[in-house]
C-alpha cells in the first residue's frame, strides 16, 4: 500500500519573502531505503519517492489521496510568531 504525507514546505531560510509557500505538497514515503555500496548514498528502487504533487489547497490533496486509495498523513503548518521590531529599539535601554 502506498503511503504519503501532505504538507506545506518550509520557507527557504535564505529568502525573506513568503512566495510559493502556500502550496500543499503530496509526497510519497520511501519504502526500503538502502545504501549504495559504491558511493554510500541512500538509494531506493521505489520511483514514487521522486514524485511530488502540488495542490492549491489541503482539501484538493486529501481528495486526490482518497480517490487514488493512498494512505496519507496530513502535517499542518505551525503558526508563525511575528515580532514587530523597530530600529529605534536597539538604542533604547
Amino acid at each position: 500500500m502506498k503511503k504519503a504525507k501532505i504538507y506545506i514546505p518550509n520557507k527557504n531560510p535564505m529568502q525573506s519573502g513568503l512566495g510559493k509557500s502556500y502550496k500543499w505538497i503530496l509526497e510519497f514515503k520511501t519504502k526500503d531505503p538502502g545504501k549504495n555500496p559504491l558511493m554510500g548514498w541512500e538509494s531506493s528502487t521505489d520511483t514514487l519517492t521522486e514524485l511530488k504533487l502540488e495542490f492549491s489547497s489541503k482539501q484538493l490533496a486529501v481528495n486526490y489521496a482518497k480517490k487514488k486509495k493512498i494512505d496519507y498523513e496530513v502535517i499542518d503548518p505551525k503558526k508563525r510568531k511575528i515580532v514587530k521590531k523597530s530600529y529605534a529599539d536597539n538604542f533604547l535601554n
